[in-house]
């Protein structure tokens, strides 16, 4: 049935090899095509993925869209629970909690984000109550037939008429079977003076990445971390823009104290606490390394409404005030908010991309007339030396600007889009900020936008096409910013789009690194610092490649994809002053069908093969590439 799904013409077998000459000069010094990541609250990658708060609805958050529940909360014991809005709740921010209300053991349960991980490590915790009561609390996780895995008492301060704060840890002895278990908080009603408490922001966090307070889920981070992204491009697509203008991303609602962080209603079906904030995500770019490339709300929501050209000059301000909280010394205004919420050093930020699609939801015409210009202007007067980014380039960009492409497309036009970056113009550099081949050749339909689960995971064939589409950029690299797969993460538990780079559930042990996570990680450790021209009698198809060096380590490098060809294909390659006996790694990519997928909880399908080869009497490297396969060969 293959035949039904490579639509391109198919090559006769092959004899001879396809001869590759590589220059030792002539190509363009860059920086190398950068691979980053790109955050999207789509699929619960922030809340109850990345960010590794266990308990869900901890705060009683809720909007017009999503008013305050008691999602994922259960009674424990004979108690009752009611939501309240006090006249003295926690915070403005967090006005309504919850009153467990119980004679004897009383209390509530928590789902997590659908199941709680147990194992032998320190969990920390926290709740805030409001109530007189001097007996203790009682916080556990426990196993889907009741079971108590750990367990801590914690003595009560709280008050008649005061929030207090409790903390404790959990250290389980064993690892749960699975992870079908659940958080318990209780207490002895009988001692409450009223017969009830309030409860509010109530938290549990496992072990984080770099143990951070408010951290993130440490499997998630290590498989970004062994993928070696460069950049992170936040907060996120949609979830910056919002529904509606009063819903869009507020930077400033997202810093300080957790409970003085109101939460949203994003645009994917569900309310977030704004616990990953700003400041968060600029940790998580220091924790790996990472350039953040910051993207500012600009005027659009979702619903197509647009701010007029009168009003803008506020969402304008808002901007650089965000800017200076996260770049500007400790004498300014916002630098100053920065310090007094624990980061007194400056971050650098290079790059800022001026809203997010704005081609789309009625928004391209005001983005052209008004929109993109004074945000620009805006930036540009304060901040001369940030590079910034129009977030499409359907459009005329402003000398000096830059512009983001994104790509959602079937593999065979993936294949078709290999050279559309050799006549771009170096003048206004290009992020590719969203690229994913997401659905199955179709005979050319392109994608069906009203399925947004293409397929559940990336596979093969269509990870080799976007192989094919990224050696196009390898080759103009000096043009382009950085390239990202889109989304980025997904919880298998509650999506509404697929596929993604890495896919999980509440098991850190069965996170899936897809398919294409293979390509992008094995592309962005060898990276080229210069493009080499190379000549060849063949013309590219089936076998596409870039050439170049990395002036680092002074090894030569050949990157390529093999999309659609009936038999191997052979390569002879050369580089010009690289002689007999030069040694060299080359690896290969391959799976087991054009459809293979890396599932949550399988096994890892694709197949990586290192050899090490020498160069033959002319300097020649010979070699075979098979069918849907990725390489790369770097000289040592």
């Amino acid at each position: 049935m293959l035949h039904k799904y490579l639509l391109l013409p198919l090559l006769a077998s092959y004899g001879a090899a396809v001869t590759i000459s590589v220059a030792k000069s002539g190509g363009n010094a860059t920086s190398g095509l950068q691979y980053g990541a790109m955050e999207e609250e789509i699929n619960h990658c922030g809340e109850g993925g990345l960010y590794a708060e266990l308990i869900r609805n901890r705060a009683f958050q809720g909007s017009s869209k999503f008013p305050s529940s008691l999602d994922a909360w259960t009674a424990a014991g004979d108690s009752s629970l009611s939501l309240k809005n006090l006249t003295d709740p926690l915070s403005t921010a967090l006005p309504t909690s919850v009153n467990v209300k119980g004679s004897g053991t009383a209390g509530l349960v928590n789902a997590g984000f659908w199941g709680i991980d147990v194992r032998p490590q320190k969990y920390s915790g926290s709740f805030f109550v409001k109530g007189k009561y001097s007996g203790s609390f009682t916080a556990s996780l426990l196993s889907p037939s009741g079971k108590v895995l750990a367990s801590t008492k914690v003595t009560s301060k709280s008050k008649a008429d005061s929030w207090v704060q409790h903390s404790f840890t959990l250290t389980p002895k064993s690892k749960s079977s699975d992870t079908k278990n659940t958080f318990s908080l209780t207490f002895d009603g009988s001692k409450a003076s009223s017969g009830s408490l309030d409860f509010n922001l109530i938290s549990l966090f496992p072990p984080t990445w770099n143990d951070r307070p408010n951290g993130m889920r440490k499997d998630l981070m290590q498989a970004m971390k062994d993928m070696g992204p460069t950049f992170l491009r936040f907060p996120g697509g949609n979830n910056l823009e919002g529904d509606t203008i009063p819903g869009r991303w507020k930077w400033n609602e997202t810093i300080g104290p957790l409970k003085d962080r109101p939460g949203r209603a994003t645009t994917w079906q569900y309310q977030e606490t704004l616990g990953l904030g700003l400041v968060e995500y600029m940790e998580w770019c220091d924790d790996l390394n990472m350039e953040p490339i910051l993207g500012v709300w600009a005027g659009l929501a979702l619903n197509g409404d647009v701010v007029p050209e009168s009003e803008l000059d506020f969402y304008v301000q808002d901007a650089l005030n965000e800017i200076e909280f996260l770049t500007g010394s400790v004498d300014t205004e916002y630098g100053a908010l920065r310090a007094k919420v624990g980061h007194p050093e400056p971050w650098k930020i290079k790059y800022v991309e001026v809203g997010n699609e704005d081609n789309l939801s009625n928004g391209l015409e005001s983005y052209k007339a008004y929109r993109f210009e004074a945000f620009y202007k805006g930036i540009k007067a304060k901040y001369p030396d940030i590079q910034v980014l129009a977030s499409t380039i359907d459009m005329t960009i402003p000398e000096g600007a830059g512009g983001d492409w994104h790509l959602y497309d079937t593999p065979d036009n993936f294949i078709t889009k290999f050279n559309m970056f050799d006549n771009y113009s170096k003048d206004h550099p290009i992020l590719l900020g969203e690229i994913a081949a997401t659905e199955p050749n179709n005979g050319g339909a392109g994608i069906d936008w009203s399925n947004t689960h293409f397929s559940l995971y990336p596979w093969w064939i269509g990870t080799v096409s976007e192989a094919v589409l990224l050696l196009g950029a390898e080759r103009n690299a000096d043009k382009i910013i950085g390239t990202t797969y889109a989304p980025f993460l997904m919880n298998l538990d509650s999506y509404q789009w697929s596929p993604t780079i890495l896919s999980f559930n509440s098991n850190p042990d069965e996170t899936a690194r897809s398919t294409s996570y293979h390509l992008y990680s094995l592309f962005n450790h060898n990276i080229m610092t210069n493009t080499l021209p190379s000549e060849s009698p063949d013309s590219f198809g089936p076998l596409y490649y870039a050439t170049g060096l990395n002036s680092k380590t002074n090894s030569h490098i050949f990157k390529a994809a093999v999309y659609n060809s009936t038999a191997d294909v052979p390569v002879s390659l050369t580089f010009e002053g690289v002689g007999r006996g030069t040694k060299a790694d080359l690896t290969i990519l391959t799976a087991p069908d054009p459809f293979t997928m890396n599932a949550v909880g399988g096994d890892n399908l694709v197949k990586s093969k290192t050899t090490h080869i020498k160069a033959g009497k002319k300097g020649e490297f010979s070699f075979k590439l098979p069918n849907l396969s990725v390489a790369v060969l770097s000289t040592n």
